[in-house]
């Protein structure tokens, strides 16, 4: 196999809870993962002339070591003594700086690429080891579906899967720095109702009950409490959601994309019509969850 085609999904935090900051400087997180039909595409080549290469269609992103992918197919090229070189061509359509795993994903579908390509007979398991020196949502990227992830977000959890909902995906025209809010946060300082029930959305989830999901939802991400305040944009998106039939709306990790939950497709279209007239957001999507865990990227 000397080309291959893959496709790198978006997820969403149903719940997001933080513990505490660790000695090591990681924070200790509990959150309820979810992926979404929203990819990325790639196309992995080999290459005789030794090295790694990577285009992307973004001029702003780093085509080397910077990059994810980058860091990827090098770990696999090292570990294995792969002889020859790699072109990586990304096309992005996951926002950028998003809080929606984005980069994340694009390197496990280049850790699953390489390994296809080259034969290397690594498990998902085994895979999902090596992905979480490259980033903590990478292991999750590579299992995909519903999951609860615990420690810094490594350990995870299958969980039954999502519903089915509508789910609209909103980001304004700001990005803003995981670093930033994590730095930002102090999880031991915050009043108990200022932390989500995880425990009540995971109950709902395995109830299969859509609406009380939501009701647990709707304070449902702790790191709101420092990225709404720098950027008020998030309220107002969240705000016009319910007040377009929402059962819940929420900010995806460390935002800016805010999601919305909607039985009615119909309701959903109208709140992603009313988003864009006061262009309070610059990327729109309406989609579904995605639940076929483990599936070929």
């Amino acid at each position: 196999m000397d080309k291959m085609q893959l496709k790198a999904l978006a997820k969403i935090n149903l719940g997001l809870d933080v513990l505490r900051r660790r000695e090591d400087g990681y924070h200790e997180v509990r959150m309820i993962m979810q992926t979404v039909r929203i990819f990325d595409r790639l196309q992995l080549m080999k290459q005789e002339k030794a090295g790694i290469r990577v285009r992307t269609n973004l001029y702003y992103l780093p085509a080397n070591e910077n990059n994810l992918v980058y860091k990827a197919a090098k770990l696999l090229f090292e570990e294995f003594g792969i002889p020859g070189g790699l072109s990586i061509d990304l096309k992005k359509y996951i926002p950028v700086a998003a809080g929606m795993a984005g980069g994340s994903s694009d390197a496990a579908a280049v850790l699953y690429g390489v390994n296809r390509m080259y034969g290397l007979g690594l498990s998902r398991e085994e895979l999902m080891k090596r992905g979480v020196q490259i980033g903590a949502d990478v292991p999750y990227c590579l299992m995909r579906g519903t999951a609860l992830a615990e420690g810094i977000g490594e350990v995870l959890s299958p969980l039954p899967p999502m519903p089915p909902c509508n789910i609209l995906i909103a980001k304004p025209g700001i990005g803003v720095s995981t670093k930033f809010v994590y730095e930002n946060l102090h999880a031991n300082e915050l009043k108990p109702e200022q932390h989500p029930d995880i425990d009540g959305l995971l109950e709902a989830l395995r109830r299969q009950d859509l609406k009380d999901m939501a009701e647990h939802m709707k304070n449902g991400n702790v790191l709101e409490t420092v990225t709404v305040p720098a950027h008020p944009v998030i309220q107002k998106i969240k705000d016009t959601m319910e007040e377009q039939g929402a059962l819940a709306a929420l900010m995806s990790g460390s935002g800016p994309t805010v999601f919305g939950i909607f039985e009615d497709r119909n309701r959903a279209r109208r709140a992603m019509s009313v988003l864009r007239k006061n262009r309070l957001a610059k990327h729109l999507f309406l989609t579904t969850p995605y639940n076929n865990r483990g599936a070929t990227p």
